[in-house]
């Protein structure tokens, strides 16, 4: 269970779809989080991954290494 506190406006908008389509206010909440967790973790993921590189604790390869190694791309 969680409880989630929504500005006011964010709230009426909520109210006003879920009696609008006869849904519950969670089917919505839940439905939302669903859609864009994903790309959350992805942004994460990436900001550390930036802060990693930049403070030279990762490196990057090329991407036309990469695919010579995998023989993807001729020589």
């Amino acid at each position: 269970m969680i409880a989630v506190r929504l500005p006011a406006t964010i709230e009426k908008r909520l109210d006003r779809l879920a009696k609008r389509t006869g849904r519950a206010k969670s089917y919505y909440v839940r439905e939302a989080l669903l859609t864009h967790l994903d790309n959350l973790e992805d942004i994460y993921i990436a900001e550390k991954r930036l802060e990693n590189l930049r403070a030279g604790r990762s490196y990057t390869i090329p991407l036309e290494e990469v695919m010579k190694e995998h023989g993807n791309l001729e020589s």
